[in-house]
């Protein structure tokens, strides 16, 4: 490929890049709020909370991202560029499916260390925030760097919108060259440079978190 081609490819990295960490940091936000509220005390807590989880668990992420980009601006007279689409859809679309990663990381903590908290005087975000939380994630780290990349994987969605993402900035390539083969190989193994290297990065902190918890007292820190 020429040079002004390899350019196009690497806007759309950049592009992707991009994405992925908006639509991570909000897919995150959304895991730990409603997931928290799964285990909430009241039953309506638990409910809400359950519903929204169902319902973007039982969506399609792509046709989400046709509803959020073509039906939700028009109904409420927004306007919203496809890079915040892209985001909106991604992040509340695979923050539903993190929702029960937190949950069953927090139901699984010893009951023991809840009593604990309650024998300290702890309030409940207190429990949550110096027990429960330091102790449960960890033990997300793993299935949230799986999560990670099925989002990266996701992101080639947006090419829907006309988006110049990886994937829609390959087939333009493609397209230019008119060789598929050679084209697509390169995206392949770009995505996989990169799911490579978030996988690595999630081992990592996982590995640094266990090191911080094998080093505090039974309880955690106060």
């Amino acid at each position: 490929m020429t040079s002004g081609l390899w350019e196009i490819v690497l806007k759309g990295v950049w592009v992707t890049v991009q994405l992925l960490f908006f639509s991570a940091l909000l897919g995150g936000v959304v895991a730990f709020v409603v997931g928290i509220a799964r285990t909430h005390r009241s039953r309506w807590v638990r409910f809400l909370a359950g519903c929204y989880t169902e319902v973007f668990r039982g969506t399609s992420a792509l046709v989400m991202i046709f509803w959020v980009y073509f039906v939700l601006p028009p109904a409420f007279g927004w306007q919203l560029v496809p890079m915040w689409a892209g985001t909106l859809a991604l992040g509340l679309t695979y923050g539903a499916y993190g929702t029960e990663i937190v949950r069953g990381a927090l139901n699984a903590v010893a009951p023991a260390q809840r009593e604990g908290g309650i024998a300290l005087g702890f309030t409940p975000w207190q429990r949550m925030r110096l027990v429960l939380l330091p102790q449960a994630v960890p033990e997300m780290i793993p299935s949230f760097g799986n999560l990670l990349i099925e989002l990266l994987k996701g992101t080639a969605l947006v090419s829907v919108m006309g988006m110049g993402d990886l994937a829609f900035s390959g087939n333009l390539v493609r397209l230019a060259l008119q060789e598929s083969a050679e084209i697509y190989s390169y995206i392949l193994l770009i995505y996989f440079v990169i799911a490579f290297l978030l996988a690595r990065l999630m081992r990592g902190l996982e590995k640094r978190l266990k090191e911080r918890l094998a080093g505090q007292p039974a309880g955690g820190a106060a």
